[in-house]
């Protein structure tokens, strides 16, 4: 199905193909200057085009951070996955239904309690998993300390138990609290050491640990080497967006996902245009509001993309965005963006807005368009 840039029914959500391209092959080249296995996170547009994109430009394997996306990548003919969530107990026959079917499944645990739940439920239905033990490097949300015990005890249960022992896994995901380069080489370099020493003390005890996987979108764009690490993991990078543009490691010009939209209406004595994308188009994230720069709830662009520095979207209704010009008012409103004039709105979080959407409208080099399914659900 095709239609062009300016007749697809707003609001929308668009990824430029040129710039999610030069991102991705980008993003690839560094990895591969680093000779470290490249396993993108493809929660970001849940979407089969982007994801083979990404496998085309050298990619191995893949991280999903649901079974619904493991299952309808596998079923698209991707087999090595992993699955990069604490596994919950009452998704293990899932996982052991795709297991079967030859997905090439790999789940984490960082704790005791589900390392004895992988045990039981394998001796209950004679089956094996690939499982990884998650590091925490930086406090930030899950995973083990690198130099806890705990991870020798888990490691024990999972040999015990008769499952492979695939590897370490860490995300920095602090490293989107940070701006400056400086700070974000330190984040890359905490996360590399922690996850290697994490591995050494594994292999130093006799367990077998063959995977030292790292990465979040900062990192990945920041670390100065990789010694000791395997694989490297981002997600966000594909399309990039506000926050990671206010941590510093894009441009905005880089950012190739915007919500297209039309203005349907004015409040000139407050300096607004409103426009048909609300928060059911953007999403609620608001999560350039505790960074340097605050964009409301998006960027304004024009049609074409080009940034309108100063205007952002900086109110939204369910249906109803509010577009104005932050620190002074307007008055010439109307005027400037008159009934009808399409715009482009760069998110605050990629993930979060294209999850407002069922498909996204794929705008390439000639301005025509395809669409690409996206899904939803766990």
């Amino acid at each position: 199905m095709t239609t062009s840039l300016h007749t697809i029914e707003t609001p929308a959500a668009l990824i430029d193909v040129q710039r999610m391209q030069r991102n991705i092959e980008h993003m690839q080249a560094r990895m591969d200057a680093f000779g470290v296995t490249f396993r993108p996170h493809v929660k970001t547009a849940k979407c089969i085009s982007v994801t083979q994109a990404q496998m085309a430009a050298g990619a191995r394997g893949i991280t999903v951070s649901t079974l619904k996306e493991a299952e309808q990548f596998f079923a698209a003919g991707i087999t090595d996955i992993l699955y990069a969530v604490g596994i919950s107990i009452d998704k293990l026959p899932r996982a052991l239904a795709l297991c079967q079917r030859g997905c090439d499944l790999k789940l984490i645990v960082d704790n005791v309690d589900t390392a004895h739940a992988l045990d039981d439920f394998g001796k209950t239905f004679n089956a094996t998993f690939e499982v990884w033990i998650e590091i925490d490097t930086d406090g930030h949300r899950s995973g083990i300390k690198p130099d806890d015990e705990t991870l020798l005890t888990i490691a024990r249960i999972l040999q015990e138990s008769g499952m492979t022992m695939g590897g370490v896994m860490t995300h920095a995901g602090s490293s989107y609290d940070y701006h400056t380069p400086e700070a974000l080489r330190a984040i890359a370099e905490q996360e590399r050491a922690g996850a290697v020493k994490a591995a050494q003390r594994l292999r130093e005890a006799g367990f077998s640990c063959p995977v030292v996987s790292v990465g979040s979108t900062p990192t990945a764009l920041s670390a100065e080497h990789l010694k000791g690490v395997t694989e490297v993991r981002a997600g966000v990078y594909a399309l990039f967006d506000l926050v990671m543009h206010n941590v510093g490691v894009c441009a905005l010009d880089d950012i190739a996902l915007s919500v297209i939209t039309t203005v349907i209406g004015h409040q000139e004595e407050k300096g607004w245009a409103i426009v048909d994308a609300g928060w059911m188009a953007m999403s609620r994230d608001r999560g350039t509001q505790k960074q340097t720069h605050d964009f409301g709830f998006g960027q304004v662009c024009t049609e074409d993309g080009t940034v309108l520095e100063g205007y952002i979207l900086s109110g939204a209704n369910q249906e109803h965005g509010i577009l104005s010009h932050a620190g002074e008012t307007d008055h010439d409103i109307r005027n400037r963006f008159p009934i009808g004039t399409r715009l482009r709105i760069l998110p605050n979080h990629a993930c979060a807005t294209g999850a407002q959407h069922p498909h996204y409208a794929a705008l390439a080099h000639d301005n025509s368009i395809d669409i690409w399914p996206r899904f939803y659900g766990w």
